[in-house]
């Protein structure tokens, strides 16, 4: 206990010293820190996407933190530091992966001293620092929760650019009002999440080891969504443990989907679905066949109980399967009869 309290006094003063020294942009900027006064079973580390900050986390962060996890949202080098940054004077972003990386691994450290298992998770480039760890320390990591993961862009042009112009380039939703991050950025600063994706992608296909649920939305101009489910097949298929799902276009959800400020206001269905795969140990398959018996006319409580996988379910993946395409229910159903006959 009284290790446990050094640890937590520990990490609030070395993040109050940091940002202190920086200074902070503002502060929906500041790390986000939520520690019970003991060590939990579960702790989540989130990172934060490219030129935000941990503000998207704070409401899931908060979530979690109310159902009993320790939660960590650190913020990352370069990022939210006050300044009148632009294309002459671009803000600090770190030009080297392994500065990221490096950062990434010191807080997985901090995380394990905090609790029994340790979930990593992040949006868009935070996504691609999360699937890095998982892949680097699978002993070390229970799941990983990956939204909009930035492993391939939308558009061969845009991709193009960051992968040779070193130009300036300002957000298209710069004044939006919950974007409290920079507003602009130089290309080469984007380009090593872009070769960090791809390494992620070929390596998911021969080596994965931590269960991963991928949550990416349809309405996302940001992601390559044929390569996003390509990726999201493999880690399936190499851990079955492993979840996706893909909003509708009809939701209108944003890349930026943490929060009903950054354009999300279907918020808490995102923040229940992330927590139903926090509280399941189930298969994909076993979530299909669960939508599977739904479908027949059962409900959610009948067909678990049925399939035994009452005490491996979380209640609210009902929410998700409710809200989930029915043709991804039946297709699958299809194809797994297919390959048995």
């Amino acid at each position: 206990m009284s290790d446990y309290c050094t640890t937590k006094a520990g990490i609030f003063q070395e993040v109050k010293s940091v940002e202190e020294t920086l200074p902070i942009r503002n502060d929906a900027c500041r790390s986000k820190i939520f520690l019970h006064p003991r060590a939990t079973s579960k702790v989540c580390l989130f990172f934060h996407g490219f030129t935000a900050g941990p503000y998207q986390f704070e409401p899931i962060g908060k979530k979690l933190f109310d159902a009993g996890y320790n939660v960590l949202v650190p913020l990352q080098p370069g990022h939210g530091v006050a300044g009148d940054w632009n294309g002459d004077n671009p803000p600090p972003l770190p030009m080297e992966r392994e500065i990221y990386q490096e950062f990434a691994l010191y807080w997985l450290k901090v995380a394990q001293n905090l609790g029994e298992q340790v979930i990593v998770g992040g949006i868009s480039t935070g996504g691609n620092l999360a699937a890095t760890l998982a892949l680097e320390h699978p002993q070390s990591i229970e799941k990983a929760l990956l939204f909009a993961p930035y492993i391939s862009g939308n558009n061969a042009i845009i991709n193009f650019v960051v992968e040779v112009l070193p130009i300036y380039y300002e957000w298209l939703n710069k004044d939006n009002t919950g974007n409290f991050g920079y507003e602009g950025f130089r290309i080469p600063a984007l380009r090593i999440f872009l070769e960090m994706g791809q390494e992620i992608i070929d390596r998911v296909k021969t080596n994965l080891a931590v269960p991963m649920f991928i949550i990416s939305s349809e309405n996302d101009p940001a992601i390559n969504h044929c390569e996003l489910q390509c990726f999201s097949k493999a880690t399936i298929e190499q851990q079955p443990k492993s979840w996706y799902y893909s909003f509708d276009k009809m939701f209108e959800i944003p890349h930026t989907m943490m929060t009903k400020t950054e354009g999300n206001q279907y918020q808490e269905l995102l923040m229940t679905m992330a927590k139903a795969y926090l509280e399941s140990e189930v298969t994909w398959s076993e979530v299909m066949e669960i939508g599977y018996q739904i479908l027949q006319g059962k409900t959610f409580e009948i067909a678990t109980q049925q399939l035994n996988l009452t005490e491996r379910i979380s209640p609210d993946l009902s929410v998700l399967l409710a809200v989930m395409d029915k043709k991804i229910i039946i297709d699958y159903s299809k194809e797994k009869k297919s390959a048995c006959s």
